[in-house]
């Protein structure tokens, strides 16, 4: 069988044959029944937006089942899932070492509010094995994670502006729930409603990959910054995989300006290895944020920094943070579980080429075909892009105009049994639990896919 689907798809790309057409639209009765019910009960029936599938066709897929590398629909619809809960499910859904794991913990109880030891015995496994961190503070989410970084940031330095760039995202919090405003060194304009102009205005956004914006931003505020925060590798709004130099750049900007550096790897950390983007480009931040992959799909968060800087948070300083349920047990033992899985020996090389030869796969069909289409990878990440850009660093060199080709692209890809995230922005992620065979498939359903989008440009 694998022999088979080998020969079948690992010759030359370019040779396939034009797909004929598209296929036809997978059953979405029981979904769409459930998405008008939910209406009744949330925003837009989703509590997040982007499930809502505004920039892609149809209603949203309820999922009903995960196993492996597949998600099951309520309409009994089988995918390739290669959104993974959005990055955290790097073993796949359902990994029999985590579930294992929680099952035992939960016998004990599911909440306390109370130390336990299991704090302790992940604490001690990203500690041991991530020389970018001295202490850590678990949270339940990555946005509470960015937003109790902020918060230590400006109590670390007595300033009270932050920096972040275009393009990159941390969560809803009000500091960082803002957009650039008109020039280069702008205070960031309010992004949605509730969040206060008097709030936004403590944060000045520029361009990424911008280093004069940067010094700018620096000169105009002299002795007010108190953090530059950045994504890892900003994977929010596409893949903008920033230059080594860039990342030295800051560094030593903050140094000079003796302001803190502030990697947010909610998206990264443990995922490009174990390290996460700060091992990636060999650079120590001064604060980490985590989230997603710490606690094996369940929700969790985590900062981290020198014992020094970490000292001022409370009890030992002044900086107020806490959370009923952060370390909650059921959390920490997933993360144990998975934790433990990432540190075996061979398990980020083994993962990272594999998604390597996946993108490689699908670019050289792209470009067999002449068509503008671009794979950007790193690690186990992708991104698939309507573009001829070899390089895009910066949220203004991604055409929006691009957004239709991914939508029926999308919409093509469900049909033969492909789930992607439902916007042209996100970025895939491929699992310890996806096979050749599987992969073998979705390049398949790729190539028919794109046919479909170029024949109908």
């Amino acid at each position: 069988m694998l022999e088979s689907l080998k020969k079948m798809f690992s010759g030359n790309e370019g040779e396939v044959p034009v797909n004929t057409g598209s296929k036809p639209d997978i059953s979405r009765e029981k979904s769409a029944e459930l998405y008008e019910k939910a209406k009744n009960y949330f925003p837009g029936g989703v509590n997040s937006p982007v499930r809502a599938f505004k920039s892609v066709y149809g209603t949203p897929l309820f999922i009903q089942k995960g196993d492996g590398c597949f998600v099951w629909d309520a309409d009994g619809n089988q995918f390739i899932d290669f959104c993974g809960s959005w990055g955290p499910l790097i073993l796949g859904h359902n990994n029999a070492k985590v579930r294992e794991k929680v099952t035992e913990v939960m016998q004990n109880g599911m909440s306390f509010g109370a130390p336990t030891a299991l704090e302790n015995e992940l604490a001690e496994l990203i500690i041991k094995n991530n020389k970018f961190v001295e202490k850590i503070r678990f949270t339940s989410s990555g946005t509470e994670a960015v937003m109790s970084a902020i918060r230590l940031a400006r109590g670390y330095t007595g300033r009270d502006k932050i920096i972040k760039f275009e393009g990159c995202y941390h969560g809803h919090s009000d500091s960082l729930l803002v957009k650039a405003g008109s020039g280069l060194v702008t205070f960031g304009e309010t992004s949605s409603a509730g969040v206060p102009k008097s709030f936004a205005q403590e944060t000045i956004v520029i361009p990424l990959n911008d280093t004069k914006a940067l010094e700018g931003a620096f000169e105009q505020f002299k002795d007010q910054v108190a953090a530059v925060i950045i994504e890892g590798i900003p994977a929010n709004n596409g893949l903008l995989m920033q230059d080594v130099e860039y990342v030295q750049f800051l560094q030593k900007i903050c140094n000079d300006n003796k302001a803190l550096l502030i990697f947010d790897e909610v998206i990264t950390g443990f995922r490009l290895g174990f390290e996460g983007a700060a091992g990636h480009y060999g650079i120590k931040p001064d604060i980490v944020t985590y989230g997603k992959i710490i606690g094996g799909g369940l929700p969790v968060g985590m900062y981290g920094a020198s014992a020094e800087i970490m000292g001022h948070i409370s009890p030992d300083g002044g900086v107020y943070q806490a959370g009923t349920l952060s370390g909650n047990p059921v959390a920490m033992a997933a993360g144990i579980a998975q934790l433990t899985e990432l540190l075996r020996s061979g398990f980020y090389k083994e993962l990272n080429t594999k998604t390597t030869e996946f993108a490689d796969s699908i670019q050289r069909f792209a470009t067999a075909r002449n068509y503008k289409f671009k794979v950007f990878q790193i690690g186990s990440i992708f991104w698939l892009a309507f573009t001829e850009k070899e390089k895009i660093q910066c949220a203004e060199d991604i055409d929006p105009a691009s957004m239709e080709k991914f939508k029926v692209m999308h919409r093509e890809l469900l049909n033969r049994g492909i789930y992607l995230g439902p916007s042209g922005y996100e970025v895939g992620f491929v699992s310890a639990s996806h096979t050749k065979i599987e992969l073998e498939k979705a390049k398949r359903a790729i190539f028919d896919s794109l046919d479909v989008v170029f024949r109908n440009k």
